[in-house]
Protein backbone atom coordinates (compact mmCIF):
# COMPACT_ATOMS: atom_id res chain seq x y z
CA UNK A 1 0.00 0.00 0.00
CA UNK A 2 3.06 2.63 0.14
CA UNK A 3 1.66 3.37 -3.76
CA UNK A 4 -1.60 4.14 -2.13
CA UNK A 5 -1.62 8.20 -2.16
CA UNK A 6 0.04 8.06 -5.48
CA UNK A 7 -3.35 6.15 -6.67
CA UNK A 8 -5.71 8.62 -4.94
CA UNK A 9 -4.12 11.46 -6.10
CA UNK A 10 -3.94 10.40 -9.89
CA UNK A 11 -7.43 8.98 -9.42
CA UNK A 12 -8.93 12.73 -8.14
CA UNK A 13 -6.69 14.66 -10.37
CA UNK A 14 -10.03 15.81 -12.03
CA UNK A 15 -12.51 16.14 -9.19
CA UNK A 16 -15.13 16.89 -11.37
CA UNK A 17 -14.93 14.08 -13.30
CA UNK A 18 -14.07 11.63 -10.89
CA UNK A 19 -17.08 12.92 -8.50
CA UNK A 20 -19.70 12.37 -11.87
CA UNK A 21 -18.17 9.30 -12.53
CA UNK A 22 -18.69 7.95 -8.72
CA UNK A 23 -22.24 8.86 -8.54
CA UNK A 24 -23.05 7.31 -11.42
CA UNK A 25 -21.39 4.15 -9.98
CA UNK A 26 -23.16 4.83 -6.74
CA UNK A 27 -26.46 5.02 -8.33
CA UNK A 28 -26.12 1.58 -10.83
CA UNK A 29 -25.15 -0.09 -7.73
CA UNK A 30 -27.83 1.39 -5.08
CA UNK A 31 -30.34 0.39 -7.90
CA UNK A 32 -28.39 -2.72 -8.11
CA UNK A 33 -28.75 -3.75 -4.51
CA UNK A 34 -32.81 -3.04 -3.97
CA UNK A 35 -33.78 -4.80 -7.42
CA UNK A 36 -31.56 -7.67 -6.61
CA UNK A 37 -33.10 -7.84 -2.96
CA UNK A 38 -36.09 -8.27 -4.38
CA UNK A 39 -35.50 -10.70 -6.93
CA UNK A 40 -33.71 -13.16 -4.26
CA UNK A 41 -36.61 -12.49 -1.82
CA UNK A 42 -38.48 -14.05 -4.39
CA UNK A 43 -36.42 -16.93 -5.89
CA UNK A 44 -35.56 -18.62 -2.35
CA UNK A 45 -37.19 -21.13 -0.71
CA UNK A 46 -37.68 -23.42 -3.65
CA UNK A 47 -36.35 -26.62 -1.57
CA UNK A 48 -38.95 -28.25 1.60
CA UNK A 49 -36.15 -29.93 2.76
CA UNK A 50 -36.69 -28.49 6.71
CA UNK A 51 -40.10 -26.71 6.61
CA UNK A 52 -42.55 -26.67 8.97
CA UNK A 53 -45.23 -25.61 6.74
CA UNK A 54 -46.38 -26.83 3.52
CA UNK A 55 -48.95 -25.56 0.68
CA UNK A 56 -50.36 -27.87 -1.73
CA UNK A 57 -52.56 -26.52 -4.38
CA UNK A 58 -52.80 -27.34 -8.06
CA UNK A 59 -50.20 -28.65 -10.29
CA UNK A 60 -51.42 -26.84 -13.12
CA UNK A 61 -51.95 -23.43 -12.04
CA UNK A 62 -52.61 -21.90 -8.64
CA UNK A 63 -55.57 -20.69 -10.43
CA UNK A 64 -57.26 -23.94 -10.83
CA UNK A 65 -58.84 -24.79 -7.47
CA UNK A 66 -59.18 -28.40 -5.44
CA UNK A 67 -61.71 -30.03 -4.17
CA UNK A 68 -62.22 -29.67 -0.26
CA UNK A 69 -62.93 -33.61 0.42
CA UNK A 70 -59.07 -34.03 -0.05
CA UNK A 71 -58.68 -32.43 3.37
CA UNK A 72 -59.08 -35.95 4.80
CA UNK A 73 -57.22 -37.32 2.81
CA UNK A 74 -54.19 -35.23 3.30
CA UNK A 75 -54.61 -35.60 7.13
CA UNK A 76 -54.01 -39.00 7.19
CA UNK A 77 -51.09 -38.90 5.47
CA UNK A 78 -48.03 -39.88 8.42
CA UNK A 79 -46.56 -36.80 9.54
CA UNK A 80 -49.14 -34.28 9.05
CA UNK A 81 -50.01 -32.20 12.27
CA UNK A 82 -52.90 -29.98 11.08
CA UNK A 83 -54.46 -28.83 7.95
CA UNK A 84 -56.62 -26.00 6.79
CA UNK A 85 -57.92 -24.62 3.98
CA UNK A 86 -58.04 -21.13 2.07
CA UNK A 87 -60.12 -20.13 -1.35
CA UNK A 88 -59.08 -16.85 -3.20
CA UNK A 89 -61.72 -14.04 -3.20
CA UNK A 90 -59.72 -11.32 -5.10
CA UNK A 91 -62.56 -8.80 -4.51
CA UNK A 92 -61.69 -4.76 -4.31
CA UNK A 93 -62.84 -2.20 -1.75
CA UNK A 94 -63.77 1.26 -3.20
CA UNK A 95 -61.38 1.26 -6.48
CA UNK A 96 -59.49 -1.42 -8.03
CA UNK A 97 -56.38 0.45 -6.64
CA UNK A 98 -56.99 -0.20 -3.05
CA UNK A 99 -55.59 -3.80 -3.24
CA UNK A 100 -55.01 -6.19 -0.37
CA UNK A 101 -55.35 -10.23 -0.38
CA UNK A 102 -58.89 -11.72 0.41
CA UNK A 103 -59.97 -14.92 0.31
CA UNK A 104 -62.26 -16.93 2.86
CA UNK A 105 -60.63 -19.76 5.42
CA UNK A 106 -61.47 -22.59 7.13
CA UNK A 107 -62.65 -22.46 10.89
CA UNK A 108 -58.84 -24.00 12.28
CA UNK A 109 -56.70 -21.26 9.84
CA UNK A 110 -55.77 -19.53 13.19
CA UNK A 111 -54.75 -22.19 14.61
CA UNK A 112 -52.18 -23.21 11.76
CA UNK A 113 -51.13 -19.59 11.77
CA UNK A 114 -49.94 -19.08 14.98
CA UNK A 115 -48.02 -16.30 13.79
CA UNK A 116 -51.10 -13.98 13.45
CA UNK A 117 -52.53 -12.99 17.06
CA UNK A 118 -56.26 -12.78 17.23
CA UNK A 119 -58.29 -12.49 20.62
CA UNK A 120 -59.77 -15.71 21.62
CA UNK A 121 -63.32 -13.55 21.65
CA UNK A 122 -62.68 -11.81 18.16
CA UNK A 123 -62.03 -15.83 17.10
CA UNK A 124 -65.13 -16.65 18.35
CA UNK A 125 -67.21 -13.79 16.75
CA UNK A 126 -65.47 -15.09 13.40
CA UNK A 127 -66.50 -18.41 13.61
CA UNK A 128 -70.05 -17.78 14.62
CA UNK A 129 -70.93 -14.73 12.57
CA UNK A 130 -71.85 -16.08 8.87
CA UNK A 131 -71.16 -12.88 7.16
CA UNK A 132 -68.30 -11.95 9.47
CA UNK A 133 -64.64 -10.83 8.44
CA UNK A 134 -61.35 -10.06 9.99
CA UNK A 135 -58.50 -7.95 8.93
CA UNK A 136 -55.35 -6.86 9.63
CA UNK A 137 -53.96 -4.00 12.26
CA UNK A 138 -52.27 -2.37 8.97
CA UNK A 139 -55.20 -2.72 6.82
CA UNK A 140 -57.85 -2.12 9.50
CA UNK A 141 -55.68 1.23 10.18
CA UNK A 142 -55.17 2.19 6.43
CA UNK A 143 -58.91 2.49 6.06
CA UNK A 144 -60.21 2.99 9.07
CA UNK A 145 -61.87 0.21 9.87
CA UNK A 146 -63.50 -0.44 13.30
CA UNK A 147 -64.81 -4.13 14.69
CA UNK A 148 -68.84 -3.44 13.77
CA UNK A 149 -68.24 -1.95 10.10
CA UNK A 150 -69.25 -2.92 7.31
CA UNK A 151 -66.93 -3.65 4.55
CA UNK A 152 -68.45 -3.54 0.81
CA UNK A 153 -66.45 -5.61 -0.95
CA UNK A 154 -66.95 -6.10 -4.67
CA UNK A 155 -66.42 -9.66 -6.76
CA UNK A 156 -64.40 -9.54 -9.60
CA UNK A 157 -64.61 -13.28 -9.66
CA UNK A 158 -67.19 -15.06 -7.55
CA UNK A 159 -70.79 -12.62 -7.83
CA UNK A 160 -73.31 -13.07 -5.13
CA UNK A 161 -76.93 -14.01 -6.44
CA UNK A 162 -76.56 -12.11 -9.26
CA UNK A 163 -75.23 -9.63 -7.81
CA UNK A 164 -71.20 -8.63 -7.07
CA UNK A 165 -71.89 -6.78 -3.18
CA UNK A 166 -70.39 -8.52 -1.10
CA UNK A 167 -71.33 -6.78 2.70
CA UNK A 168 -69.11 -8.18 5.77
CA UNK A 169 -69.14 -7.14 8.95
CA UNK A 170 -65.78 -7.28 10.69
CA UNK A 171 -65.84 -8.91 14.03
CA UNK A 172 -61.57 -9.27 14.34
CA UNK A 173 -58.56 -7.62 13.87
CA UNK A 174 -55.66 -9.67 13.87
CA UNK A 175 -52.12 -8.67 14.47
CA UNK A 176 -48.62 -10.17 13.17
CA UNK A 177 -46.11 -11.25 15.79
CA UNK A 178 -43.13 -10.28 14.09
CA UNK A 179 -43.72 -7.11 13.62
CA UNK A 180 -41.00 -6.75 10.65
CA UNK A 181 -43.14 -8.65 8.46
CA UNK A 182 -46.79 -6.90 9.63
CA UNK A 183 -46.73 -4.75 6.65
CA UNK A 184 -47.44 -7.69 4.49
CA UNK A 185 -49.34 -9.96 7.17
CA UNK A 186 -51.19 -7.70 8.33
CA UNK A 187 -52.56 -6.62 4.63
CA UNK A 188 -54.93 -9.28 4.59
CA UNK A 189 -58.99 -9.68 5.11
CA UNK A 190 -60.60 -13.29 5.88
CA UNK A 191 -64.03 -14.47 5.28
CA UNK A 192 -65.99 -17.22 6.05
CA UNK A 193 -65.20 -20.26 3.42
CA UNK A 194 -68.52 -21.68 4.59
CA UNK A 195 -70.49 -18.44 3.53
CA UNK A 196 -68.42 -18.32 0.18
CA UNK A 197 -69.50 -21.81 -0.29
CA UNK A 198 -73.02 -21.58 0.14
CA UNK A 199 -73.01 -18.20 -1.50
CA UNK A 200 -71.39 -17.59 -4.55
CA UNK A 201 -72.84 -18.54 -8.04
CA UNK A 202 -70.17 -20.54 -9.76
CA UNK A 203 -68.14 -23.11 -7.34
CA UNK A 204 -69.14 -25.07 -4.78
CA UNK A 205 -66.89 -27.63 -2.53
CA UNK A 206 -63.62 -26.18 -3.77
CA UNK A 207 -60.85 -24.38 -2.18
CA UNK A 208 -57.30 -22.81 -3.58
CA UNK A 209 -55.23 -24.53 -1.68
CA UNK A 210 -54.38 -26.85 1.79
CA UNK A 211 -52.00 -25.73 4.19
CA UNK A 212 -50.05 -28.52 5.97
CA UNK A 213 -48.47 -28.36 9.25
CA UNK A 214 -45.91 -31.13 9.87
CA UNK A 215 -44.59 -32.83 13.58
CA UNK A 216 -41.34 -33.06 12.27
CA UNK A 217 -39.72 -30.48 9.09
CA UNK A 218 -37.05 -33.37 8.45
CA UNK A 219 -39.65 -35.28 6.89
CA UNK A 220 -41.30 -32.57 4.65
CA UNK A 221 -39.83 -33.66 1.38
CA UNK A 222 -41.59 -37.38 2.12
CA UNK A 223 -44.43 -36.01 3.26
CA UNK A 224 -44.80 -33.74 0.27
CA UNK A 225 -44.36 -36.60 -2.20
CA UNK A 226 -46.68 -38.56 -0.18
CA UNK A 227 -49.52 -35.89 -0.21
CA UNK A 228 -48.97 -35.08 -4.32
CA UNK A 229 -49.08 -39.00 -4.64
CA UNK A 230 -53.01 -39.26 -3.38
CA UNK A 231 -54.08 -37.46 -6.67
CA UNK A 232 -51.68 -38.28 -9.17
CA UNK A 233 -53.08 -39.40 -12.58
CA UNK A 234 -56.70 -37.14 -11.70
CA UNK A 235 -57.75 -34.08 -13.06
CA UNK A 236 -56.71 -32.33 -9.73
CA UNK A 237 -53.22 -33.46 -9.66
CA UNK A 238 -51.41 -31.59 -6.81
CA UNK A 239 -48.20 -29.56 -6.14
CA UNK A 240 -46.70 -29.52 -2.47
CA UNK A 241 -43.73 -27.30 -2.07
CA UNK A 242 -43.11 -24.22 0.73
CA UNK A 243 -44.87 -21.02 1.34
CA UNK A 244 -42.18 -19.42 0.19
CA UNK A 245 -42.68 -21.40 -3.81
CA UNK A 246 -45.94 -20.82 -3.95
CA UNK A 247 -46.01 -16.96 -3.49
CA UNK A 248 -43.38 -16.69 -5.92
CA UNK A 249 -45.90 -18.58 -8.05
CA UNK A 250 -48.69 -16.50 -7.44
CA UNK A 251 -45.92 -13.22 -8.25
CA UNK A 252 -45.45 -15.17 -11.38
CA UNK A 253 -48.80 -14.76 -13.15
CA UNK A 254 -48.38 -10.75 -13.17
CA UNK A 255 -44.87 -10.49 -13.70
CA UNK A 256 -41.69 -12.44 -13.91
CA UNK A 257 -39.29 -11.20 -11.18
CA UNK A 258 -36.26 -12.38 -11.95
CA UNK A 259 -36.22 -11.62 -15.98
CA UNK A 260 -37.08 -8.00 -15.04
CA UNK A 261 -34.23 -7.37 -12.49
CA UNK A 262 -32.04 -9.32 -15.03
CA UNK A 263 -32.68 -6.76 -17.71
CA UNK A 264 -32.95 -3.94 -15.80
CA UNK A 265 -29.19 -4.35 -14.43
CA UNK A 266 -27.86 -5.76 -17.61
CA UNK A 267 -28.66 -2.33 -19.17
CA UNK A 268 -27.32 -0.46 -16.44
CA UNK A 269 -24.41 -2.05 -15.82
CA UNK A 270 -23.57 -2.47 -19.78
CA UNK A 271 -24.24 1.70 -19.63
CA UNK A 272 -21.54 1.96 -16.91
CA UNK A 273 -19.38 0.07 -18.45
CA UNK A 274 -19.24 2.58 -21.45
CA UNK A 275 -18.87 5.56 -18.70
CA UNK A 276 -16.25 4.28 -16.72
CA UNK A 277 -14.35 3.14 -18.99
CA UNK A 278 -14.32 6.66 -21.27
CA UNK A 279 -13.40 7.77 -17.68
CA UNK A 280 -10.54 5.84 -17.36
CA UNK A 281 -9.48 5.82 -20.66
CA UNK A 282 -9.47 9.80 -21.37
CA UNK A 283 -7.56 9.76 -17.26
CA UNK A 284 -4.47 7.73 -18.53
CA UNK A 285 -4.35 9.73 -22.23
CA UNK A 286 -4.24 13.12 -19.79
CA UNK A 287 -1.26 11.25 -17.41
CA UNK A 288 0.73 9.91 -20.68
CA UNK A 289 4.09 12.35 -19.50
CA UNK A 290 3.13 11.27 -16.05
CA UNK A 291 3.66 7.70 -16.94
CA UNK A 292 6.35 8.46 -18.84
CA UNK A 293 8.24 10.11 -15.84
CA UNK A 294 7.65 6.88 -13.77
CA UNK A 295 8.93 4.60 -16.27
CA UNK A 296 12.19 7.14 -16.16
CA UNK A 297 12.34 7.33 -12.59
CA UNK A 298 12.33 3.49 -12.64
CA UNK A 299 8.89 2.15 -12.18
CA UNK A 300 8.99 -1.50 -13.93
CA UNK A 301 5.98 -1.82 -16.88
CA UNK A 302 4.23 -4.59 -15.18
CA UNK A 303 4.11 -1.86 -11.70
CA UNK A 304 2.28 0.41 -13.66
CA UNK A 305 -0.40 -1.88 -15.03
CA UNK A 306 -1.07 -2.95 -11.52
CA UNK A 307 -1.44 0.78 -10.58
CA UNK A 308 -3.75 1.71 -13.00
CA UNK A 309 -5.82 -1.46 -11.97
CA UNK A 310 -5.78 -0.69 -8.66
CA UNK A 311 -7.07 3.14 -9.71
CA UNK A 312 -9.74 1.59 -12.17
CA UNK A 313 -11.11 -0.83 -8.95
CA UNK A 314 -10.49 1.82 -6.26
CA UNK A 315 -13.24 3.77 -8.42
CA UNK A 316 -15.77 0.97 -8.55
CA UNK A 317 -15.22 0.02 -5.59
CA UNK A 318 -15.94 2.76 -3.80
CA UNK A 319 -19.04 3.69 -5.66
CA UNK A 320 -20.45 0.55 -5.52
CA UNK A 321 -19.69 0.40 -1.40
CA UNK A 322 -21.45 3.30 -0.86
CA UNK A 323 -24.63 2.27 -3.42
CA UNK A 324 -24.79 -1.13 -1.44
CA UNK A 325 -25.02 0.58 2.08
CA UNK A 326 -27.48 2.86 0.39
CA UNK A 327 -29.52 0.03 -0.45
CA UNK A 328 -28.85 -1.64 3.32
CA UNK A 329 -29.82 1.67 4.96
CA UNK A 330 -32.61 2.51 2.63
CA UNK A 331 -34.76 -0.47 2.09
CA UNK A 332 -35.04 -0.95 6.05
CA UNK A 333 -37.26 2.69 5.59
CA UNK A 334 -39.32 1.64 2.69
CA UNK A 335 -39.94 -2.16 3.21
CA UNK A 336 -42.80 -1.24 5.44
CA UNK A 337 -44.47 1.54 3.35
CA UNK A 338 -44.77 -1.21 0.18
CA UNK A 339 -46.52 -3.80 1.58
CA UNK A 340 -44.05 -5.62 1.80
CA UNK A 341 -42.89 -5.66 -2.06
CA UNK A 342 -39.40 -4.89 -0.70
CA UNK A 343 -37.41 -7.42 1.94
CA UNK A 344 -36.47 -5.57 5.12
CA UNK A 345 -32.94 -5.81 4.19
CA UNK A 346 -30.29 -6.88 1.59
CA UNK A 347 -29.60 -10.49 1.90
CA UNK A 348 -26.11 -12.13 1.52
CA UNK A 349 -26.57 -13.43 -1.76
CA UNK A 350 -27.11 -9.67 -2.90
CA UNK A 351 -24.01 -8.46 -1.21
CA UNK A 352 -21.40 -11.40 -2.76
CA UNK A 353 -23.01 -10.85 -6.09
CA UNK A 354 -22.48 -6.82 -5.58
CA UNK A 355 -19.04 -7.63 -4.76
CA UNK A 356 -18.47 -9.79 -7.56
CA UNK A 357 -19.34 -7.33 -9.73
CA UNK A 358 -17.24 -4.64 -8.42
CA UNK A 359 -14.88 -6.71 -9.13
CA UNK A 360 -15.04 -8.00 -12.14
CA UNK A 361 -16.42 -4.08 -14.04
CA UNK A 362 -13.11 -2.85 -12.10
CA UNK A 363 -11.06 -5.37 -13.90
CA UNK A 364 -12.86 -4.91 -17.27
CA UNK A 365 -12.84 -0.68 -17.26
CA UNK A 366 -9.05 -0.99 -16.12
CA UNK A 367 -7.81 -3.79 -18.44
CA UNK A 368 -7.14 -1.61 -21.80
CA UNK A 369 -6.28 1.96 -20.29
CA UNK A 370 -3.58 -0.42 -18.25
CA UNK A 371 -2.52 -1.85 -20.93
CA UNK A 372 -1.52 1.00 -22.67
CA UNK A 373 0.13 2.31 -19.61
CA UNK A 374 2.20 -1.02 -19.25
CA UNK A 375 3.35 -0.74 -23.11
CA UNK A 376 4.20 2.95 -23.34
CA UNK A 377 7.63 4.28 -24.84
CA UNK A 378 8.95 6.60 -22.87
CA UNK A 379 10.92 8.28 -25.92
CA UNK A 380 7.36 8.65 -27.72
CA UNK A 381 5.66 9.87 -24.34
CA UNK A 382 8.36 12.76 -23.97
CA UNK A 383 8.03 13.14 -27.16
CA UNK A 384 4.47 13.90 -27.24
CA UNK A 385 3.96 11.09 -29.39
Amino acid sequence: MKYFSLIWAQLFRSKTRTLLTLLSVVAAFLLFGMLDSVRVAFSSGGSVEGANRLIVASRLSITQSLPIRLEPQVRQVPGVKDVTSGMWFGGIYQDPKNFFANFSVAPNYFDVYGELQLPKDQLKAFQDTRTGAVVGETLAKEFGWKIGDTIPLQATIFPRGGSNDWPLQLVGVFRSKDRTLAANEERQLMMNWKYFDESNDYIKNQVSWFTVTLDNPDHASRVAQAIDAISANSDHETKTQTESAFQQAFVKQFADIGLIVTSIMGAVFFTLLLLTGNTMAQAVRERVPELATLKTLGFKDSTVLVLVMIESLLLIGLGGAIGMGLASAILPVLSPKTQGLLPPHVPTPTWLMGVGLIVLIGLVVGLLPALRAKRLKIVDALAGR
